[in-house]
Order: C-alpha cells, then structure tokens, then sequence
C-alpha cells in the first residue's frame, strides 16, 4: 500500500483510511450505523492497510471535510415528508419501492437480523418454510446475499423460488409483521413495528441471479423457461450481465472505475468481450490505457471462475453506485435502476 493515492484506493479503501485515523471509538460508533456487507468490506479493508503515506491520509480527510461542508445539520425524521420528497424526484413507482424498503429495514428487527448471518446458516433456518416465505425472506436480503443462500437451498427448490420473487408485487403489512415477528422472538424475543414492503418481483429476482454461480444461473433460468417461458424472457431482459457495460455512460464507466481495484479490472477484463474492453479503454487516460492493455497482455492464464468472480464483483459495485443515483445502467432493462 505504500506509495498509494487516494485516487487509488476503493471506497471501502478510503472509508477504512478515515476509521484507523479516526480512533477505536469514533470508528465503533460510525459501523454501528453501516451495514452487514459495508462493515465486511471495510473490515477486510481495515487489515490489509498498511504503510499508508501521510499525503494519502490528508487526501481522505481533506476529501471528508469537502464533503461534510456540503452537508446540513438538519436532520429530517418525518416520514410523510420524506415520502414527498422521493415521489417529486423519482416518481411514485420508484419512489414507493424505495420508501418502503428504507421504513421497513428502519423498523424489522427480526428480517434485519438474517442480513448479519451467514448464507448457509439464513437457508437452515428457512429451508423447510413455505417456497412462499423462502421468496419473501430472499426478497428482503441484499442480492448477494440472497443469491448465496438460494444456493445452499436444494436444488429442486430454486426454480419455484425464483418465480415466486418474481411473482410478488407487494406484501400485505400483517404477513411481514408476523414473519418478522417471529424470527425476532427466535432470536432475541422482543416484538416489532413493520410497514408493508414493495419487495420482490422480476428485477429482484433477476438482480438475485446476476450474483449466482453462472452454472447455477443458467440452470434455474432453464428450469424456469421450461415452466413459464414468457416469465423467464421477463427475468432475463432484467438482468445486467458484464458485457452490458457497454451500454453504461461515458460519466458512469469513469465513476465505476474509480471504485475498482486494478487487480480486479484486468481479471475481470481477460474474459470479457472486446466491445468492453474498448469501453474500458477510452474512459482511461491514454498513459493508463496503454498499462491496462500491457498488464492485460503479462498476465498469465487466469481460470474461468476467476474471472467470473472479478467480473461479478464490478457488477455489485456498479449496482451499488446505479441504486444510489451515482450512475446509470444501462441493458435490456431499459431505464430502470438495478
């Protein structure tokens, strides 16, 4: 790490950079408001650091305290408020899915607990529920995290799963509030306040399988061909693969760059079609695309499973970056956000 930029370092990178400087405290206050998978990335991130210049930590900061100015100290805790707001600036289809899941993650206790367990452990607990209850619970989780689980589910399960996520087009209020509430009192006893989610449908189900093992896609995807054809066109058109990165902006390739690993972008790119790679190349500097395509030609022979990991790791940063307004993806999907 020594010798390292801040332009350098991956945002889990830069977040790990300003928590070492910050202390052991202020660090245990700000992870208690993070996610499972965001306290997971900047955890490994927090290990592998070292040698980290003096410059390359005043960038971070200097970085931080730019974007704290811009900040207000107004805090805004009004529900209906908040609800205004998103519809004015994403429309009420857009802004309904994304209230929802905001008021519901703030509020179930027992739903958010799954989140900070491990795959296999979530599909021992719900593997002899309902295929109904299994595509709500997958619903809930983050994509990765639910593609995972789906996989440590038998085989003859994930099929009827996939289609049931894809099938739902909102939940009544009682049915999370009671499967909420139950897994809430098996892990800590207390009782919650859940509202009604838009949770599930086709783009979660697709978003679910674009983080699968590409043998395992492939095989449900048939599975489910077989049995609703015009269901499974409808899941494929939603899913982004990493050759629909040429359908990504000039702006948004810059973006996602920024936050990927070189390592990464040249395993990533040794199986990727030349479309892509050419995108990749004229969102570069020119002395940076000539070292991309020399590193690309030194490297060695990189396994399939290799590349479809590095290639699959790109996609959850760029989904990441799409849900939070950073870019826009583009794809068969049309103009939604995955």
């Amino acid at each position: 790490m020594a010798g390292e930029s801040q332009s350098k370092l991956a945002g889990p990178e830069r977040a790990a950079v300003l928590l070492l400087t910050l202390g052991e405290e202020a660090a245990a206050e700000i992870m208690k408001h993070m996610s499972p998978k965001e306290v997971q990335k900047v955890g490994e991130a927090m290990a592998s650091l070292n040698h980290v210049p003096k410059d390359t930590v005043g960038e971070v900061l200097e970085t931080f305290c730019d974007a704290l100015d811009e900040e207000t100290s107004l805090g805004v805790g009004n529900e209906e408020y908040l609800r205004r707001v998103l519809v004015n600036a994403l429309g009420q289809d857009k802004a309904g899915s994304l209230i929802d899941r905001i008021l519901m993650g703030r509020h179930s206790k027992g739903l958010e607990a799954l989140k900070w367990m491990e795959p296999r452990a979530v599909a021992e607990i719900i593997r002899l529920e309902h295929p109904q209850i299994i595509a709500i619970v997958l619903s809930y989780l983050d994509p990765d995290q639910a593609a995972e689980v789906l996989a440590a589910l038998p085989e003859r399960m994930r099929p009827d799963i996939v289609m049931r996520i894809a099938s739902l087009d909102g939940i009544q209020p009682s049915a999370i509030h009671e499967l909420d509430e139950i897994l809430e009192k098996q892990f800590s006893g207390g009782t919650s306040n859940v509202r009604s989610s838009s949770v599930g449908g086709v783009k979660t189900a697709a978003n679910i399988l674009n983080f699968m093992d590409s043998a395992l896609e492939a095989q449900i995807m048939d599975q489910i061909r077989e049995n609703d054809a015009e269901m499974g066109q409808e899941i494929q058109d939603f899913m982004f693969v990493f050759d629909n990165l040429v359908d990504v902006d000039d702006r948004g390739i810059q973006a996602l760059l920024r936050e990927v690993s070189s390592e990464t972008l040249i395993v990533a790119l040794k199986g990727a079609d030349e479309a892509v790679k050419e995108k990749i190349f004229k969102n570069m500097s020119k002395r940076a695309s000539e070292m991309l395509r020399d590193d690309l030609e030194a490297k060695g022979p990189v396994k399939v499973s290799e590349v479809e990991a590095a290639q699959k790791e790109i996609l959850a940063i760029a989904r990441r970056m799409a849900e939070s307004g950073e870019i826009s993806l583009g794809g068969k999907g049309g103009d939604e956000y995955i």
